[in-house]
This record gives structure tokens, sequence and C-alpha cells, in this order.
């Protein structure tokens, strides 16, 4: 049973990792250096083998939801990570429509005391699902390295227990214009040259 922080992709190749993404369905593909998953009526996502425990553990990846489009209620790019039971799962979700981002804990695909928050594209660029200690933590990061807390919750005993737990990094819309949301850097984060570095790689590389 892998912990989750093992599942790492930073969509770089264009190539769906199928070793990792085992149960995606609709319409996906890995373009530009990102996950791209379909944003329309119907559902699509890119989505790992039921495998993993995030006792103790964690996941993160940066969104970039679809636009509103058109929609009535809902259209949005979200990370879940599901139980094995249907409808209880945790999530974190971008949806456009309400321009709100909901950090959930659903049981019968519901969360009554969801947190929400106003989306900003920059300070929630990344999402981060943790737990520890007996406690489940949402936070959100501008660059995936430094991170505010969202939400805390007593981490469910289903959490505490589970060892096949399955992500999803999916999309949906109720209505409108059919786009995409796309995902990049699950559990990575890109390394950063410094200005100075790269200048002297690039004079270090004339000489031959």
């Amino acid at each position: 049973m892998p912990a989750i922080v093992t599942l790492v992709d930073d969509f770089d190749d264009n190539t769906v990792n199928g070793t990792i993404w085992t149960a995606s369905y609709g319409t996906y593909s890995e373009t530009g250096g990102r996950a791209r998953v379909a944003c329309a009526a119907d559902y699509s996502a890119y989505s790992s083998a039921a495998a993993y425990t995030l006792a103790g553990s964690s996941i993160y990846v940066r969104i970039y939801p679809p636009a509103a489009g058109g929609a009535v209620t809902t259209a949005y790019g979200q990370m879940s990570l599901l139980s094995g039971t249907d409808g209880t799962e945790l999530g974190a979700q971008v949806n456009m429509v309400t321009g709100k981002l909901r950090c959930q804990s659903n049981t019968d695909y519901w969360d009554a005391a969801a947190v929400e928050v106003a989306y900003d594209s920059t300070a929630h660029a990344y999402v981060r699902i943790s737990e520890a200690g007996g406690t489940l933590t949402w936070s959100t990061s501008p660059d995936g390295s430094t991170w505010t807390t969202r939400r805390t919750l007593a981490t469910p005993a289903w959490v505490t227990a589970a060892t096949t737990i399955q992500v999803r990094l999916e999309a949906h819309r109720d209505s409108g214009v059919a786009d995409v949301a796309e995902f990049d850097n699950l559990n990575t984060v890109p390394a950063v040259v410094a200005p100075g570095d790269a200048k002297k790689g690039a004079m270090f590389l004339g000489f031959f």
C-alpha cells in the first residue's frame, strides 16, 4: 500500500502514463506539459488505480480550472480521493460558476460542512490534501512550496483504514460551452533556475 505522496507526475512528456493512470475515462490527454481533461456535460478524469493510503501522507497538484462558459451551476476542475465506497471521498474543487474553491469531505456525494473560499488563481494555484496525527488538512499555495491552511478536520475513520484510495483529476460542467480543465505538477514542483545560474550555464555551454 504505497503512500499517496509517492504518486508523482509532472506531465511533461506529452504522453499519458498508463502505468499510473490505469482507470482514466472520458476524454483526456497530456498536452503542452499538462494533464488535459475535457469539461463537458459528461464526465472525464485522469484516474489512478485504487492502491494508495493517505494516512500520514499528502498529495498536491496545480489546477487550471475551466472557464464558466455559460454553465448554470457547475464548471469545475477537481482533485478527488475516493474511498472505494460510492460517494465517500475527499476533494478540492474549483468551480468557476460560483468562483469558489471548495474543500470537501463527502459522504453520499455531499459535505454540508464543506469550507469554501473565493478562488484566487494565484494564491490557490496549488491545492493539497494531507493527513497527520489524526487531522486532515486542505491547503493552498501559489508555488507548491509555501502553504496556507484552508480547512482542518478530524480524520474520518475510513481515511485511517484505507489502503485502496483512488486519485482522480476530473472535470465536469452542467451546461454551456465545452472546454477543458488542466492539471500539472502532481506531487512535484518544477525546478527554478536562478537567472544568474542560467546565464552561467549558457556561458559554460558556449565553450563547447
